[in-house]
């Protein structure tokens, strides 16, 4: 097994602060202001293709509907027609996106990237996005909004189908549907979506092919963690299996790498801190508990481990962004014997 490698791409929300993204997003926020193609899309770009020339294989486009990042959608297109390779994975929200929309937006990146388009299923936690972009269609019950994801996922993909879609659930009605753009390759693109509820592991088991995994939360636990990542794979294994099924196996992580043990320490606490300071500051500090906090030599063994206890993707995000994926590129990939110029397959299991 190959432990394949994506990053975030870089949004407003999801990065620490950092002097050319607070001057793009205090121009987003201005009217007139646009001089050419904006920064914010640019840095992204950035990343993503000094990304794609080391052998990293996907991206997340996360959507942050009330901040003043770009449309996820719109974004991960324009991405898509300045990349070759990297396989770009879009959030879409139930009750905020219809099915069948996402759908074609979808099979439509499918056919621009050449087949590289994938699909991030979230349910969301911010009320106020689904009261306005949702048009109030937030469902204070979890047990409602995993119900609706489940019939969000079944239409999405009986939406790719040849055949004509009838669908009468709780939350969708599909009558006759057929769409007439077809993805561009024989599999859908792949869907990656996460849960620790029996209702939302149940819906990923049966319909999903990929699984994001959870952390513990502690950067300083890292033995317990793995512990809890094989814990989590066997669940998953058994429920899928049920079904006739094998998933891919995935996880989000901060990576803070450093000389010593003890400045990766420290840096990984400022984090932390910085994720506190309030809820959107989280995006920024989210997967520091991977625990790939240390020196080089460190966070190579830890993702080694990973790998060995079934993990096919770790999808990476660094503060600074570009100074540490370089960090990254520069002293982790050969420990990993993967040099600068390393091709890799492509990410995860695969399409399913």
């Amino acid at each position: 097994m190959t432990l394949h490698m994506g990053v975030w791409t870089p949004l407003p929300h999801t990065i620490k602060a950092e002097p050319r993204m607070e001057a793009a997003v205090e121009r987003l926020q201005r009217r007139g202001s646009a001089q050419g193609p904006e920064d914010a899309y640019e840095f992204a770009l950035e990343v993503l293709q000094r990304g794609e020339r080391h052998g990293f294989e996907i991206t997340l486009v996360a959507a942050r509907h009330l901040g003043p990042d770009l449309d996820a959608w719109v974004l991960a297109s324009a991405l898509a027609a300045r990349t070759s390779t990297m396989k770009i994975m879009v959030a879409a929200h139930p009750g905020i996106h219809t099915p069948q929309m996402i759908a074609k937006m979808a099979a439509s990146l499918d056919r621009i990237s050449g087949g590289r388009a994938a699909i991030n299923v979230v349910n969301g936690w911010n009320v106020d996005e689904f009261t306005l972009f949702g048009n109030g269609a937030w469902l204070p019950e979890a047990e409602d909004r995993h119900r609706r994801m489940d019939e969000f996922v079944q239409v999405m993909k009986g939406m790719w189908n040849d055949e004509p879609l009838d669908f009468d659930g709780k939350y969708y009605h599909v009558e006759n549907g057929l769409m007439p753009l077809k993805i561009a390759g024989d599999t859908p693109p792949g869907l990656y979506a996460t849960s620790q509820s029996p209702e939302g592991m149940e819906t990923i088991a049966r319909y999903c092919d990929h699984w994001f995994l959870a952390d513990k939360g502690d950067f300083r636990k890292f033995d317990e963690t793995l512990g809890f990542v094989r814990q989590q794979i066997a669940a998953m294994e058994k429920l899928a299996g049920g079904f006739g099924r094998r998933l891919g196996y995935c996880m989000s992580a901060n990576v803070v790498c450093a000389d010593t043990e003890d400045e990766a320490v420290r840096q990984a606490e400022a984090l932390e801190e910085y994720g506190r300071i309030r809820r959107y500051n989280k995006s920024a500090a989210a997967g520091v508990g991977a625990c790939l906090v240390g020196t080089p030599q460190t966070i190579a063994d830890r993702l080694r481990r990973y790998e060995d206890a079934g993990l096919d993707l770790m999808l990476f995000q660094f503060s600074p962004m570009i100074e540490g994926l370089d960090n990254f590129i520069e002293k982790v990939l050969p420990l990993l014997g993967r040099g600068s110029q390393a091709t890799v397959r492509a990410a995860g299991a695969g399409r399913r």
